[in-house]
């Protein structure tokens, strides 16, 4: 069996043809559209000298037209690139040149970046462009024309689980880097191919196909961007079962429940409290103002605390319809407390989890929360480990229940960073003969045996020879009433070393002063973990998928101290 991307979608469109595949906006494709469609862009790719194994960026938004061009690459046995769709020229010139890129498919209101780095890339050859909202390039052949003139055929080589799926990640250094996995492999880790909760392995090629053609599981629902491999992955494990893909183009609290109310969405899939925190405000939102309207009472609903942060959006709020949520998950980012305990409230028939992973590592645990249940009070992310995770020492050596080391995961793992030996060298370890990923997460290994996520080593803060982890600071201080959204850095201090910043969004009208985000600490954690500097901004620097920007953060502390020193 060769378990190839490609392959395994080509499985569900060969299943259910028909089917409705992916849902953007007031556009919709079916299973045997999104087959033609790629075939006919693969086509066109190849016509243009795209071989296997060559690299074809992908710089826009969520749309029907990324998911076909990663298809398209697949199909070709070449490689899709992720573009971050924030980033400025020199960014884009260092992803697109350490890429290797030889043809990219952009959206038109990038016309002008791309012609303004394309003369600095010269193995970047041919060019696509979704869309007329931008302007033009000298040379780029529009999306649509590009499949008119194509073949429609599947007529295309043998692929195997060998081929390449590259995730560029801008990780915490802010140079983006590629983490290289054979299809087996990430689809052993992230797209079925193990169930999570057993470990065991799917042993067939065509049996997700199957099993979603014979029992559709509905609608899936993708919140955040496809750039990111959060996204793909909800995606493309949607894909290779016959579900039909709603994608939302941008992220907005008030156009993600209309979409579940709408196609009656069970899932959830969310980044912390980046996203949790403006979807829970817009439930509460909508069931404020309609009991204000005489609509229905609000009196008992869960407070999110001090004044909801409104939407500039000109339609009436409503009371959406989330009965049919039956699970929301977390991943890669901080998920505090009362920001679980408030979901599982509105929520009514949905339990939480949280998984722990990387772009290195894949799946490394999961814990499931349900009603009634208490949430850790630390706001640390606490795991039940999967089948292949441990914890290392610095002699990489598993550690003891209560002591702190290096998460690290075995079986199906990435091959490395592309043209990164030395970081590849340093992730990609042998431990008694087995490979592990160890990209650097801390973690502390519990008498029970489950696993308590510290946070990535690069960013632990050392005050005093006291090692303190920013997410469990950031967890304390998002439980304050005036705090909408924070971000805990060190900065350097003459006595400790180093000491706690906090970068704080404030809600609307408020303004917290740090002797009260201290005193609301110390409640929470020990003395020496709370802030002792605090700057005020008027959003906090988040990743598009709501990923911390720490390099961002520090950066406006550091300024905050020049200017105030």
């Amino acid at each position: 069996m060769a378990f190839n991307l490609a392959d395994l979608i080509e499985h569900a469109i060969d299943a259910v043809p028909e089917r409705t595949a992916l849902i953007c906006g007031d556009r919709s494709i079916t299973y045997a559209q999104l087959e033609e469609r790629a075939n006919r862009l693969a086509h066109h790719l190849a016509a243009n000298g795209v071989v296997e194994r060559q690299h074809v960026a992908i710089y826009a938004y969520n749309s029907i037209e990324f998911v076909e061009t990663m298809l398209a690459a697949y199909k070709l046995r070449a490689v899709p690139i992720n573009v971050n769709y924030r980033y400025v020229e020199d960014e884009l010139v260092y992803l697109y040149d350490n890429a290797d890129v030889v043809a990219t498919v952009f959206q038109s209101e990038f016309c002008p970046r791309i012609a303004a780095v394309r003369d600095r890339l010269p193995m970047l050859q041919h060019l696509i462009v979704v869309g007329d909202g931008g302007g033009a390039v000298d040379g780029a052949v529009e999306y649509e024309r590009a499949l008119a003139d194509a073949s429609p055929e599947r007529d295309f080589g043998p692929r195997d689980a060998g081929d390449l799926y590259i995730l560029y990640t801008g990780g915490t250094t802010g140079f983006p880097k590629g983490v290289m996995w054979r299809h087996e492999d990430v689809f052993r880790t992230l797209g079925g191919g193990i169930d999570f909760v057993t470990g065991e392995w799917i042993s067939d090629e065509y049996a997700l196909a199957r099993s979603g053609a014979e029992n559709p599981l509905g609608h899936a629902l993708v919140l955040a961007p496809l750039m990111h491999g959060a996204a793909q992955w909800t995606t493309f494990g949607a894909l290779f079962r016959g579900t039909s893909v709603v994608l939302l183009p941008k992220f907005d609290p008030h156009d993600v429940w209309t979409a579940v109310e709408k196609y009656k969405i069970g899932g959830l899939a969310i980044t912390g409290d980046a996203m949790a925190r403006p979807l829970i405000e817009a439930l509460i939102e909508g069931r404020r103002d309609l009991g204000a309207r005489g609509e229905g009472s609000a009196s008992d609903e869960p407070q999110a605390g001090g004044d909801s942060e409104r939407s500039e959006r000109s339609e009436p709020t409503k009371r959406y319809d989330v009965s049919s949520v039956y699970s929301v998950s977390s991943t890669a980012a901080v998920f505090s407390p009362v920001m679980k305990e408030q979901f599982l409230e509105l929520l009514p028939n949905a339990f939480i989890s949280e998984a722990v992973g990387s772009s290195e590592s894949g799946f490394n645990g999961l814990r499931l929360l349900e009603k009634g249940a208490t949430a850790n009070k630390s706001g640390l992310i606490n795991v039940n480990m999967g089948p292949d995770t441990i914890v290392l020492d610095d002699d990489n050596k598993p550690v003891k229940p209560g002591e702190v080391g290096r998460m690290a995961r075995g079986g199906n793992v990435p091959l490395g960073y592309y043209k990164d030996p030395a970081k590849t060298a340093a992730t990609f370890i042998e431990v008694d003969g087995k490979r592990y990923s160890v990209p650097g997460d801390l973690a502390r290994l519990e008498e029970d045996g489950t696993m308590t996520l510290l946070g990535r080593g690069s960013q632990c803060i050392n005050s005093g020879g006291e090692k303190i982890y920013p997410e469990e600071v950031e967890a304390a201080l998002k439980a304050h009433p005036e705090v909408y959204d924070v971000l805990v850095v060190g900065v350097d201090d003459e006595r400790w070393g180093q000491k706690v910043a906090a970068i704080v969004q404030p809600r609307e009208r408020a303004r917290p002063e740090l002797d009260d985000l201290v005193e609301h600490c110390r409640t929470r954690i020990a003395g020496y973990k709370v802030p002792r500097a605090l700057y005020l901004v008027d959003e906090i620097p988040r990743q598009p998928s709501g990923k911390p920007d720490y390099p961002r953060a520090r950066k406006v502390a550091m300024d905050a101290m020049e200017v105030t020193t």
